[in-house]
């Protein structure tokens, strides 16, 4: 016997009938906000990167899952803080630097492969017999702290000359199907951030950092066609974990600060 209109067969979920309504992506206007009010670390907030969607799913069958949700990767990661002609320390990620992968996951760490589990997922359970609607959001932002000392030493004395740190992101929104792990790709956007600081030591704290270079960002591209999702992108480690601090000396061996976790 045959179904008719019973979301109890094998109704399929395909791309061409999810439907989005909206999809945004943008980079906050304004610039790099410099904080000096620590005498061990300068401290800089960069504008936020947001993303934004609604659409609509259509009927799930019985005993399926999907969930709707953003997966972000770091494809790209320069960050160099240097400290006068005595060197630079460096957050790298080993495995992109070597070139050994093309992308490593950016999740929050618990909630793999999504970015996130509050306003950064949807989870739509079956069975359902109309269609259901929507809604996902994300934010991102640098937030990070350098210290005014050398890394490896046991001095305070300020040396941080200049911080240049250059990332480039991929994010997709995706629906998957927790039942058969089926994946479908629904947007694709690329974004980029930028900081470049440039720190006068001998000034007194409050008066010695200063943007240079471009100090507004690039705004997300939203891509025309769906770009796919490399594997290590949806598992462990993330970027946070992978990230290993480096002190590089202008004379002598390179030192690891903070091993990767």
């Amino acid at each position: 016997m045959g179904c008719l209109q019973s979301v109890a067969c094998k109704a399929r979920v395909r791309r061409d009938n999810i439907v989005l309504s909206d999809v945004s992506a943008t980079i906050e206007p304004g610039d790099t906000a410099i904080e000096e009010s620590s005498p061990v670390v300068l401290r800089y907030r960069t504008p936020y990167f947001r993303a934004a969607a609604r659409g609509t799913m259509p009927p799930i069958p019985r005993r399926h899952t999907w969930v709707v949700g953003w997966v972000q990767a770091c494809n790209h990661m320069e960050f160099y803080n240097s400290y006068s002609d005595l060197g630079m320390s460096s957050w790298e990620l080993p495995d992109l630097r070597e070139g050994r992968v093309k992308a490593i996951s950016d999740s929050d760490g618990v909630s793999y492969p999504w970015y996130g589990n509050t306003t950064e997922t949807v989870t739509l359970v079956g069975p359902t017999n109309k269609v259901s609607r929507f809604s996902v959001s994300m934010n991102d932002n640098f937030y990070p702290s350098v210290t005014w000392a050398v890394p490896v030493s046991d001095s305070n004395v300020p040396l941080l000359t200049r911080i240049k740190r250059d990332q480039s992101f991929t994010t997709w929104l995706v629906a998957m199907n927790m039942t058969t792990k089926e994946k479908i790709i629904l947007q694709t956007i690329k974004w980029r951030m930028r900081v470049d600081i440039e720190v006068d030591p001998l000034q007194l704290l409050g008066q010695r950092a200063r943007l240079v270079g471009r100090t507004h960002q690039e705004q997300p591209r939203i891509l025309s066609r769906m770009e796919p999702i490399p594997p290590n992108a949806l598992v462990k480690p993330n970027a946070n974990d992978a990230q290993v601090l480096m002190w590089r000396p202008k004379r002598g061996q390179p030192l690891i600060v903070i091993p990767p976790k």
